[in-house]
């Protein structure tokens, strides 16, 4: 393989992310949510293996884990997270990590190229205490008022105890050191069917989708379910429902090709059967990486509220409760992936958007930043049957260490 030395070794990769599969086994995939025991001892086998890459292991005041190089020469950051959703799957997040890790094992130790990986290992991506803390942290954008309010969205945990509990208290939280790297570079699973349909082993990400998510609420009058006739009912889960209906029917003409809208959490007040439900309350979100596209469809979903308040049995609110702004990926980024993509994968690549959320997204806002993607099988992720061929795993570790070189060696060859 061009540009790559003897040391690349895809059997390795394959080994070092079955041995994270083994631990927090759930079925074919992990159960490791964030500072879960599982999740503790992936940040201390990560720790373990990285000065087999040359590198220094050190795990912050966050449990961001960091492998830094003291090669001389130009730095790249790369990684992605190891603690996952709720019993899913066993590539997301450590596919990226093992990528990185393998990435830094090969140029690290190698005379001929000028500069090193750094690794990366971003906690809690899958945000089961907030958005993006870990690399947010690095990012300086998270505070200690932040850490004081983030709590477990499953057990009600404080975030703080948690870092306690793991050791991790008073440890400082390590921030980006201005102008240390030339970019931050990203692997993940497609968490699609596109790669997979489409024959193809290499997805360049050009950009990652924005996410805007509210809080539709309706009110109307509780009362008895079998007294009440329908002729004069204010149901507000009525209204809801109808809502949801109104929404899918009109989104179509109004959104972008590779827009998708979700309704989560329905909640009726009071849900019980004899009783009309006086309030309901929906969360809903839309992602999309043309803010244009999202303005217009939230001023439809005002619209849609204001005329069902007007047909007077239910008042109807939307409330932004999120915002997220696209990520683009940098341009010559792209070319590099797209490069490393030709000469190890016989070019079987498509540049497309990540119409899912990552570390890389924040990473974009103090450094260049990529992504590449390999294949899902059937497009499933954040289940335990997540899975990718092995051969597309090695080939998208090929890639990924080819991308790093051509990258350390432009960023070289520019000083």
């Amino acid at each position: 393989m061009p540009g790559i030395n003897g040391r690349f070794d895809g059997k390795r990769v394959l080994a070092d992310l079955n041995a994270l599969r083994a631990i927090g086994a759930y079925k074919t995939g992990v159960h490791k949510p964030t500072f879960s025991e599982p999740h503790l001892r992936s940040l201390d086998w990560l720790a373990a293996h990285l000065p087999d890459a040359d590198l220094t292991a050190t795990i912050d005041g966050i449990g961001n884990v960091f492998g830094t190089s003291a090669k001389a020469g130009p730095k790249l950051l790369a990684g992605s997270h190891l603690e996952s959703q709720n019993h899913a799957g066993w590539l997301d997040g450590p596919l990226g990590v093992i990528y990185a890790l393998e990435a830094a094992r090969v140029i690290n130790g190698d005379p001929g190229v000028n500069g090193a990986v750094e690794v990366a290992a971003w906690c809690d991506e899958e945000g089961h205490f907030g958005s993006f803390l870990g690399s947010r942290s690095f990012a300086g954008d998270v505070t200690e008022a932040d850490i004081e309010a983030a709590r477990d969205r499953s057990s009600d945990r404080t975030m703080r105890q948690a870092l306690r509990d793991a050791g991790f208290a008073g440890r400082p939280r390590l921030t980006a050191e201005p102008g240390r790297h030339i970019g931050y570079l990203e692997a993940h699973i497609e968490q699609g069917d596109t790669l997979e349909a489409s024959r193809l082993k290499i997805g360049v990400v050009t950009s990652i989708v924005g996410i805007w998510q509210y809080r539709i609420t309706f009110t109307g009058e509780q009362n008895h379910a079998g007294t009440t006739r329908m002729a004069v009912r204010r149901d507000a889960g009525l209204a809801l429902a109808r809502f949801c209906v109104a929404i899918d029917d009109s989104f179509a003409a109004l959104c972008g090709p590779r827009t998708v809208w979700t309704t989560g959490r329905i909640t009726l007040d009071p849900g019980a059967p004899s009783i009309i439900p006086g309030h309901a309350e929906m969360l809903f979100q839309i992602r999309d990486d043309n803010p244009e596209v999202i303005a217009r469809l939230e001023a439809h979903l005002h619209r849609l509220a204001e005329e069902a308040t007007a047909q007077g049995r239910c008042g109807v609110k939307v409330e932004r409760i999120r915002t997220g702004v696209p990520a683009m990926m940098t341009p010559a980024f792209q070319d590099a992936i797209e490069a490393a993509s030709a000469a190890c994968a016989g070019g079987k690549s498509i540049r497309m958007p990540s119409c899912a959320g990552h570390d890389a997204q924040v990473l974009a806002t103090i450094m260049p930043a990529a992504m590449l993607f390999v294949p899902s099988i059937g497009g499933v992720s954040h289940h335990w049957s997540e899975n990718t061929d092995d051969a597309d795993i090695v080939t998208g570790a090929e890639v990924f260490v080819e991308s790093c070189r051509r990258l350390l060696t432009q960023a070289a060859a520019a000083r």
